[in-house]
């Protein structure tokens, strides 16, 4: 089940706040690296979309799996652009969409948290329709024999 809004927005403030910490800068690259899907608000996911896209570094598209620069300078810019022009991210973005971006998400995000995170991110919410549809599928299929199966084919082969 991906990320809700309040989760979603500790991310992108992880993200844009707590770059410069070398405690950080690796699970913010780990974090960087995962698929926008995770979020289910649409604005978080195009700000996460700017974030990933105008962070990457310049590398060999063919050889070299995509990193990020995380930290100094250039993330700050990038960071500030998206605050002082919010329509660089999407023409609809307003001052409010991108107030988030730069601010601690506070003490309650930690590696534990961010642990729960990576679970939430990827975890597919199960399907119960699903089940009972393969449970009922076995015991049709049991109690079918061959020619009950394929009629036709019993038909044409016999003359």
């Amino acid at each position: 089940m991906p990320l809700d809004a309040t989760d979603g927005a500790k991310v992108l403030q992880l993200i844009t706040s707590r770059y410069n910490d070398r405690h950080w800068r690796k699970k913010i690259e780990k974090t960087l690296s995962l698929p926008p899907k995770g979020f289910l608000d649409e604005k978080q996911q195009k700000l996460f979309l700017y974030l990933k896209l105008k962070l990457q570094a310049y590398k060999s598209r063919r050889a070299d799996p995509p990193s990020w620069i995380v930290g100094g300078f250039a993330t700050q810019e990038v960071i500030d652009r998206a605050r002082f022009n919010p329509q660089v991210v999407d023409p609809s973005f307003t001052q409010e969409d991108v107030a988030l971006l730069g601010v601690d998400p506070g003490e309650d995000v930690d590696a534990v948290w961010w642990e729960e995170m990576l679970v939430k991110w990827f975890e597919e919410p199960e399907e119960e329709v699903a089940e009972d549809e393969q449970d009922e599928e076995p015991s049709v299929n049991a109690g079918e024999t061959a020619s009950e199966a394929h009629p036709q084919e019993q038909s044409s082969s016999s003359p």
